[in-house]
């Protein structure tokens, strides 16, 4: 911390505490075409527990996020919602780091209204998990 005048020491403001790149542990690469394939197998709910652990990553690792207890109650109770905030949250995550967010809330709409066609949600799901799974690649996760 510094100080200020030589007054009180400063602590920044809530909410810029994360504005840099995450110090936690890194988060797990998981294979797109198996997730996929488990999210089939499990009828979704393999869907419901990567929210949790994607969102439960990243804040361990940021401190920033809604974290994985939230995301497992969003994505069970009102889970259409979850593309949207996970996208975001990976973007944001990305863009702390100074990369290129890849995703954004935005992309949440391959999701849905996507779902009427079936391969727009596995569009989104592709461009999502890619840029989370590019993000601990880059920090360093085999």
């Amino acid at each position: 911390m510094t100080t200020t005048s030589g007054s009180a020491p400063y602590a920044p403001p809530a909410g810029e505490q994360f504005a840099g790149p995450g110090t936690g542990p890194i988060g797990q690469v998981r294979g797109t075409g198996v997730a996929i394939l488990l999210c089939i197998v499990t009828l979704g709910i393999y869907s419901i527990y990567w929210f949790y652990k994607v969102h439960q990553e990243m804040k361990t690792h940021s401190g920033a996020g809604i974290g994985g207890v939230l995301a497992l109650l969003l994505a069970i109770v009102v889970g259409v919602v979850m593309p949207f905030i996970t996208s975001h949250e990976i973007g944001a995550l990305r863009e702390r780091a100074g990369q290129d967010p890849k995703v954004s809330a935005v992309t949440g709409l391959w999701y849905f209204p996507g779902a009427a066609l079936l391969v727009l949600p596995i569009v989104w799901f592709v461009k999502t998990n890619e840029a989370i799974n590019d993000y601990w690649r880059s920090q360093g996760a085999a």
